[in-house]
């Protein structure tokens, strides 16, 4: 039985490192991914960390690569598929004006919304694929994408696990930290919602 509690163990160890690897992949690299809570996530595993729940090197280094990979999946999709985005038929899922939203960031920053773009939710998604379209040279965006997804990363990841170490007896308390993170992120895109139905009423 002690054996396969320990596999069972490391299956969950390994099953929520890998499950917060695509996420972070999937925000970054597909477009279907624009609705998931990277920002919250990588706060909130940091913390978790912090509790000996997860492993902060894993973290560090998986979400790292999972954030520049996934940056450079949405650059050859733009490259590959280009202006077909902007026409093909909106749903729930794919919204055009998410995709004109990220053009006009990338129209007002140019290069540097690869970077600034990280940290900002829905354009974080989008950005990249912008870099695809307009064919900016790869080895520039890679470095670009670099600096940004190990600064994403590997930045809330940290935030997370300094609160954790630094609240007393945070582990006390993780359920109610854990769900104040995840209202947090909720708020920013509900907010988006309400302003854009507001606008589109006569």
């Amino acid at each position: 039985m002690s054996h396969l509690q320990d596999h069972l163990l490391a299956l969950g160890f390994w099953g929520a490192h890998l499950a917060i690897w695509a996420v972070v992949f999937a925000e970054s690299g597909l477009l279907v991914g624009f609705f998931l809570p990277g920002d919250s996530l990588l706060f909130t595993s940091g913390f978790l960390a912090s509790q000996g729940f997860l492993n902060l090197g894993l973290l560090l280094f998986g979400c790292s690569v999972c954030a520049v990979l996934g940056d450079s999946c949405g650059y050859y999709t733009g490259r590959r598929w280009g202006r077909n985005l902007f026409e093909r038929r909106e749903s729930w899922l794919f919204r055009r004006s998410n995709l004109l939203r990220a053009e006009k960031f990338y129209a007002d920053y140019g290069r540097k919304t690869i970077l600034i773009a990280r940290f900002l939710p829905v354009v974080r998604t989008f950005a990249p694929v912008l870099a695809g379209i307009s064919r900016m040279d790869y080895r520039t965006f890679l470095v670009y994408n670099l600096v940004g997804g190990i600064g994403w990363g590997s930045g809330l990841l940290l935030l997370g696990y300094f609160l954790g170490q630094t609240v007393p007896h945070a582990d006390h308390y993780i359920l109610l930290i854990v769900g104040l993170i995840i209202i947090a992120s909720v708020i920013p895109p509900a907010l988006h919602l309400t302003s854009n139905r507001s606008r589109k009423r006569p």
